[in-house]
Protein backbone atom coordinates (compact mmCIF):
# COMPACT_ATOMS: atom_id res chain seq x y z
CA UNK A 1 0.00 0.00 0.00
CA UNK A 2 1.59 3.25 -1.15
CA UNK A 3 1.30 6.78 0.08
CA UNK A 4 -1.86 8.69 -0.89
CA UNK A 5 -0.94 11.34 -3.47
CA UNK A 6 -1.30 15.00 -2.54
CA UNK A 7 -2.81 15.87 -5.94
CA UNK A 8 -5.71 14.11 -7.63
CA UNK A 9 -7.67 14.62 -10.83
CA UNK A 10 -11.37 13.89 -11.26
CA UNK A 11 -13.55 13.70 -14.36
CA UNK A 12 -17.32 14.10 -14.48
CA UNK A 13 -19.99 13.74 -17.13
CA UNK A 14 -23.71 14.46 -17.26
CA UNK A 15 -26.34 14.57 -20.01
CA UNK A 16 -30.03 15.46 -20.09
CA UNK A 17 -32.79 15.52 -22.71
CA UNK A 18 -34.51 18.79 -23.50
CA UNK A 19 -37.98 19.29 -22.06
CA UNK A 20 -40.74 21.56 -23.24
CA UNK A 21 -40.56 23.98 -20.35
CA UNK A 22 -37.77 26.17 -19.05
CA UNK A 23 -35.69 27.50 -17.68
CA UNK A 24 -32.50 25.75 -18.76
CA UNK A 25 -29.85 26.21 -16.08
CA UNK A 26 -26.12 25.71 -16.51
CA UNK A 27 -23.89 26.42 -13.50
CA UNK A 28 -26.94 28.07 -11.94
CA UNK A 29 -27.31 30.54 -14.83
CA UNK A 30 -30.47 30.68 -16.93
CA UNK A 31 -29.30 30.18 -20.52
CA UNK A 32 -32.76 29.59 -22.05
CA UNK A 33 -36.10 30.71 -20.61
CA UNK A 34 -38.31 28.65 -22.93
CA UNK A 35 -36.63 25.25 -23.00
CA UNK A 36 -35.43 23.22 -20.04
CA UNK A 37 -33.87 19.85 -19.33
CA UNK A 38 -35.54 16.73 -17.98
CA UNK A 39 -34.35 15.57 -14.59
CA UNK A 40 -35.29 14.87 -11.01
CA UNK A 41 -33.50 18.00 -9.80
CA UNK A 42 -33.19 21.23 -11.79
CA UNK A 43 -31.13 19.16 -14.29
CA UNK A 44 -28.13 21.53 -14.26
CA UNK A 45 -25.74 19.36 -16.28
CA UNK A 46 -22.72 21.57 -15.53
CA UNK A 47 -23.24 21.43 -11.75
CA UNK A 48 -23.78 17.65 -11.96
CA UNK A 49 -20.61 17.07 -13.99
CA UNK A 50 -18.55 19.18 -11.56
CA UNK A 51 -20.04 17.28 -8.59
CA UNK A 52 -19.04 13.97 -10.15
CA UNK A 53 -15.53 15.21 -10.94
CA UNK A 54 -15.02 16.37 -7.34
CA UNK A 55 -16.49 13.20 -5.87
CA UNK A 56 -14.39 11.05 -8.19
CA UNK A 57 -11.14 12.84 -7.38
CA UNK A 58 -11.81 12.47 -3.65
CA UNK A 59 -12.92 8.81 -4.04
CA UNK A 60 -16.39 9.46 -2.62
CA UNK A 61 -18.56 7.83 -5.28
CA UNK A 62 -20.85 9.79 -7.57
CA UNK A 63 -23.72 12.26 -7.40
CA UNK A 64 -26.32 9.47 -7.54
CA UNK A 65 -24.80 7.86 -4.44
CA UNK A 66 -25.20 11.03 -2.37
CA UNK A 67 -28.34 12.50 -3.97
CA UNK A 68 -30.33 9.58 -5.44
CA UNK A 69 -33.31 10.27 -7.70
CA UNK A 70 -35.36 8.02 -5.41
CA UNK A 71 -34.93 10.47 -2.51
CA UNK A 72 -37.87 12.92 -2.38
CA UNK A 73 -35.40 15.67 -1.38
CA UNK A 74 -33.87 15.37 -4.86
CA UNK A 75 -37.08 16.52 -6.58
CA UNK A 76 -36.49 19.99 -8.02
CA UNK A 77 -33.27 20.29 -5.97
CA UNK A 78 -31.02 23.27 -6.69
CA UNK A 79 -27.94 21.66 -8.22
CA UNK A 80 -25.66 24.54 -7.23
CA UNK A 81 -26.67 23.92 -3.61
CA UNK A 82 -25.78 20.25 -4.12
CA UNK A 83 -22.41 21.37 -5.48
CA UNK A 84 -21.91 23.37 -2.29
CA UNK A 85 -22.61 20.24 -0.23
CA UNK A 86 -20.11 18.25 -2.32
CA UNK A 87 -17.52 21.02 -1.90
CA UNK A 88 -17.94 20.82 1.88
CA UNK A 89 -17.61 17.02 1.73
CA UNK A 90 -14.25 17.16 -0.02
CA UNK A 91 -13.01 19.91 2.28
CA UNK A 92 -13.96 17.75 5.27
CA UNK A 93 -11.59 15.10 3.91
CA UNK A 94 -8.74 17.60 3.70
CA UNK A 95 -8.93 18.33 -0.04
CA UNK A 96 -8.96 21.73 -1.74
CA UNK A 97 -9.99 22.46 -5.32
CA UNK A 98 -7.15 23.66 -7.52
CA UNK A 99 -9.12 24.25 -10.69
CA UNK A 100 -12.25 23.33 -12.62
CA UNK A 101 -12.50 22.96 -16.40
CA UNK A 102 -15.99 22.48 -17.91
CA UNK A 103 -17.09 21.74 -21.48
CA UNK A 104 -20.75 22.03 -22.49
CA UNK A 105 -21.67 19.92 -25.54
CA UNK A 106 -24.74 21.21 -27.38
CA UNK A 107 -25.88 21.85 -30.90
CA UNK A 108 -28.05 24.86 -30.10
CA UNK A 109 -27.40 26.20 -26.58
CA UNK A 110 -25.10 29.21 -26.75
CA UNK A 111 -22.70 29.32 -23.80
CA UNK A 112 -20.59 32.35 -24.80
CA UNK A 113 -23.11 35.00 -23.65
CA UNK A 114 -23.30 33.30 -20.23
CA UNK A 115 -19.71 32.09 -19.81
CA UNK A 116 -18.56 34.73 -17.30
CA UNK A 117 -21.66 34.38 -15.12
CA UNK A 118 -21.19 30.60 -15.13
CA UNK A 119 -17.53 30.94 -14.15
CA UNK A 120 -18.41 33.37 -11.37
CA UNK A 121 -21.14 31.09 -9.99
CA UNK A 122 -18.88 28.04 -9.95
CA UNK A 123 -16.04 30.03 -8.36
CA UNK A 124 -18.36 31.43 -5.69
CA UNK A 125 -19.84 28.06 -4.69
CA UNK A 126 -16.43 26.34 -4.68
CA UNK A 127 -14.61 29.19 -2.93
CA UNK A 128 -12.22 29.68 -5.84
CA UNK A 129 -10.66 32.57 -7.68
CA UNK A 130 -12.55 32.90 -10.98
CA UNK A 131 -9.20 32.61 -12.80
CA UNK A 132 -9.12 28.92 -11.82
CA UNK A 133 -12.48 28.15 -13.45
CA UNK A 134 -12.85 27.53 -17.18
CA UNK A 135 -16.14 27.10 -19.09
CA UNK A 136 -16.18 26.36 -22.78
CA UNK A 137 -18.51 24.80 -25.33
CA UNK A 138 -18.51 22.66 -28.43
CA UNK A 139 -20.94 20.90 -30.75
CA UNK A 140 -20.98 17.41 -32.24
CA UNK A 141 -21.35 18.81 -35.77
CA UNK A 142 -24.73 17.14 -36.12
CA UNK A 143 -23.67 13.67 -34.98
CA UNK A 144 -25.73 11.59 -32.55
CA UNK A 145 -28.54 12.58 -30.22
CA UNK A 146 -26.84 15.79 -29.12
CA UNK A 147 -26.21 16.68 -32.75
CA UNK A 148 -29.91 16.07 -33.43
CA UNK A 149 -30.55 18.65 -30.66
CA UNK A 150 -32.32 16.18 -28.37
CA UNK A 151 -30.36 17.34 -25.32
CA UNK A 152 -27.02 18.49 -23.99
CA UNK A 153 -24.05 17.07 -22.13
CA UNK A 154 -21.37 18.52 -19.91
CA UNK A 155 -17.95 17.26 -18.89
CA UNK A 156 -15.78 18.56 -16.07
CA UNK A 157 -12.20 18.00 -14.96
CA UNK A 158 -11.05 19.06 -11.51
CA UNK A 159 -7.75 18.99 -9.67
CA UNK A 160 -7.69 18.54 -5.92
CA UNK A 161 -4.73 19.02 -3.61
CA UNK A 162 -4.02 18.61 0.11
Amino acid sequence: MGEIPNVRTGWGFDAHRFSGSGPLLLAGVTVDDDRGLEGTSDADAVAHAVCDALLGASAQGDIGTHFPSSDPRSIDADSMELLGVVSAMIHDRGWRVGNVDVTVVSESVRVAPHREAMRLNLARVLGLDVETVSVKATTTDGMGSIGADEGIAATAVTTLYR
